[in-house]
């Protein structure tokens, strides 16, 4: 493993930046080359054909099986002349990951040959094995059938030679397997309650649209440097590893200028995401050394969660082309920053409208509070499940720490904002209402323009931000499905809609105006959601102690944060969309994979503490007890010449022992663990008796980074993996 390890450095320090061909054509015409979108479909497709897709796409109905074989007909000429030969259902599982099965384009002749064939049947529907992928009990292994089903609002694309086509997974029972399909039905739930609400401001908008723009970041690493590390390899973060003396304390890494063998990764990367119709547009360092964000244009959120995890999936296949190796674990590394997905939401209408951007009357801007005070309220009622919704074992390393926002949901809105809603709550019909949507600043310096200033800042420690015309969602955590807290915020925004249009109805039933009763509810739901919003230090320890005051969700063990899930407000709220027993088998997924990850360091972890780091530093003690052994025979001054290496001998043995005491106690605590039959029970065994070792026999390995001799020490340092050369 030494050798591995120095091997690994030279072989990183000298690796040229890798020459990417790129085409000699502007972006915007090889955009969406290998993507079914409407362009291919004009091409592919009858006239007919393609307006009766786009109208079930558009007015959400069904695709019949004649509609769906005019289509694969088209769908298969498209993918051949672009010298596909496989498809493939690509779906997302509960694991946060994508799956898929490909299959050929052939099928008998009936004279002894093969043709190409792709019907309508294949394209709706298939069924893969339903047992093999988390159900939380839905599923038994003796009752494997599954059916995954086109989802047309996601257009089909091509990697490499296999047609991949966007899918929902449902088990044989019809219960959801995937994110996808509540997501689905989340954004349905939202479009029709949002349109309900808007027609008291605009009677001519038929739907309304969620939106995301999703923020990835992301750490690499030079790939021999990365082999060099097993934790890496098999959990996705370093278990051990003392900090570098230089990180990002100087913060010169941020913004900075993008190294040239990243920026040629970057280059294909782009690429890639261009042809497949995905809009990136932001690339930049990030703060911690080594880290980098990738940001899209936004999209239609169903749309946009699909290019997240078709990104994430390019991203690691042309990082290895250019001998990088990407992290995607929300805390790889300790002591400095983690990444986060951060989720940019909103509304928008299919008139050109966004719900949440201030307007030029006092109609549009009380169109504006009105959608900012039910999004308020629902993230009220709902701070605990949205908290549930981003958590996860390797998010928790992140949450709280140096840039990512707290385990506790609270929202900010901005000094501007704030003052409007405080103002509206002791306000009366009659009374105007103004909201400034930007601002102008002079610097009194002739050649700078004037700068136009949002109406809220921005404050880092927010885990649900009003940014300007959206909110932003920073909790979400690098390595998930945005699915998962998309469906959570839509259905909770949704829910809540709901409420809102019953209430307000309720009054212009008894008499009142509609001004009059949009006015008595959003004035009654800004004094009861109050307790959300804060615009202050989230990582103080005055928050934390007045967010329990407001009776806000602060618990921190993952295991118990899922049970959310199945409170009687969340089950209202996913109603229509999961049932109970769904949300109940999803929790079992949670905890289960909670277990399995801890479980996974664990085992890691132990293995290269007795296995790697033990035998090298009782070796370097061996050399400092020969060196004391040799002062001994030459002289009787032995004690005090050899004063340093006894007592490095003897912190080598605190350590040592340490750890091999502290390994042994884990894996007991692991097995007691192991015999506990509620998946729940399981995982909160894990969280409390497990995972503290993790921290605890870390430190003393670090301990011994800094004694042993860094040419005996086995595994990659920080110093090394931290800076790309």
């Amino acid at each position: 493993m030494t050798k591995l390890r120095f091997r690994a450095v030279a072989i990183a320090s000298e690796r040229k930046p890798m020459e990417v061909k790129m085409p000699a054509s502007k972006t915007s015409e090889y955009y969406g080359e290998k993507v079914f979108n409407r362009k291919a479909m004009t091409k592919y497709l009858s006239k007919e054909t393609f307006k009766a897709l786009h109208d079930a796409i558009d007015e959400g109905g069904s695709v019949n099986r004649n509609l769906a074989e005019h289509v694969a007909a088209g769908m298969r000429m498209w993918a051949l002349e672009n010298g596909v030969t496989h498809y493939t259902h690509w779906f997302h599982p509960l694991t946060d990951g994508t799956a898929e099965k490909h299959d050929a384009f052939v099928e008998h002749d009936g004279q002894g040959g093969l043709i190409e064939e792709f019907e309508g049947k294949l394209l709706a529907q298939q069924e893969p094995d339903a047992s093999s992928f988390p159900s939380g009990g839905l599923r038994n292994t003796f009752e494997a059938r599954g059916y995954s089903a086109w989802d047309p609002s996601s257009p089909a694309f091509i990697v490499g030679d296999t047609l991949c086509i966007p899918t929902i997974f449902i088990s044989y029972t019809g219960e959801a397997l995937d994110y996808k399909t509540p997501l689905l039905k989340a954004l349905s739930s939202v479009d029709k309650a949002a349109t309900d609400v808007v027609h008291y401001f605009n009677k001519d908008v038929r739907k309304v649209q969620s939106n995301l723009g999703w923020e990835q970041e992301y750490f690499l690493v030079d790939e021999d440097l990365f082999m060099a590390r097993p934790d890496l390899a098999l959990t996705g973060r370093t278990l051990m590893s003392h900090e570098s003396s230089k990180n990002q304390q100087l913060e010169d890494h941020y913004f900075g200028a993008i190294p040239e063998r990243v920026h040629k990764f970057m280059e294909e990367l782009e690429y890639e995401a261009y042809s497949l119709g995905i809009p990136v547009k932001t690339r930049h360092n990030e703060v911690a050394p080594n880290q980098f964000e990738l940001a899209p244009i936004y999209e239609e959120c169903n749309l946009a969660v699909d290019h997240n995890l078709l990104v994430m999936s390019i991203m690691d296949k042309v990082a290895r082309k250019h001998s990088f190796r990407v992290l995607f674990h929300e805390k790889p590394f300790k002591g400095i920053n983690g990444s986060g997905k951060h989720n940019n939401w909103s509304l928008s209408t299919d008139t050109g409208i966004n719900l949440l951007s201030p307007g030029k009357d006092k109609v549009e801007n009380l169109r504006f509070i009105t959608f900012v005070v039910n999004i308020l309220a629902a993230v009220y009622k709902n701070n605990g499940l949205l908290k549930a919704s981003i958590s996860s074992a390797t998010n928790a390393h992140r949450l709280g720490a140096n840039e990512a926002p707290p385990a506790i949901i609270s929202v900010f809105l901005g000094t501007q904002v704030s003052d409007i809603l405080d103002k509206f709550e002791k306000s009366s019909v009659k009374d105007a209402i103004v909201v400034d949507s930007k601002k102008q600043i002079s610097l009194g310096v002739g050649q700078i323009p004037e700068i136009l200033l949002d109406n809220t800042d921005r404050n880092r420690t927010s885990p649900f931000a009003f940014t300007g015309n959206r909110f932003e969602f920073r909790a979400v955590g690098s390595t998930a499905n945005c699915a998962s807290a998309m469906t959570a915020l839509n259905a909770s925004v949704a829910e809540q809609l709901r409420t809102f249009k019953q209430e307000v109805d309720a009054l212009i039933k008894k008499g009142k105006s509609k001004e009059e009763a949009l006015y008595e509810v959003l004035k009654k739901y800004i004094k009861e959601s109050r307790p959300i919003r804060f615009n202050g230090n989230g990582y103080s320890e005055e928050w934390k102690a007045e967010a329990k005051k407001r009776k806000l969700d602060t618990e921190t063990s993952v295991p118990v944060i899922y049970d959310c899930y199945t409170s009687k407000q969340s089950i209202k709220t996913f109603e229509g969309i999961l049932s109970e027993i769904e949300l109940h088998a999803r929790n079992e997924v949670k905890w289960e994979t909670y277990t399995k990850k801890i479980q996974i360091e664990s085992r890691v972890l132990g293995d290269l503490a007795l296995n790697h780091i033990i035998p090298v530093a009782i070796a370097y003690q061996s050399i400092l007890l020969t060196n004391v052994s040799k002062l001994k025979e030459v002289t009787d001054n032995y004690k005090v010449l050899g004063a340093e290496q006894l007592r490095l001998i003897e912190k080598v043995s605190t350590h040592v022992n340490a750890i091999n005491a502290k390994v042994h106690e884990m894996i007991d605590a692991r097995k007691l663990a192991n015999n506990i039959e509620s998946e729940r029970e399981k995982a909160i065994a894990y969280h409390d008796n497990v995972a503290p070792y993790l921290d605890e026999i870390r430190y003393h390995v670090d301990k011994l980074e800094l004694i042993v001799d860094n040419e005996m020490w086995p595994l990659a340092k920080y110093r090394e993996l931290l800076f790309i050369r």
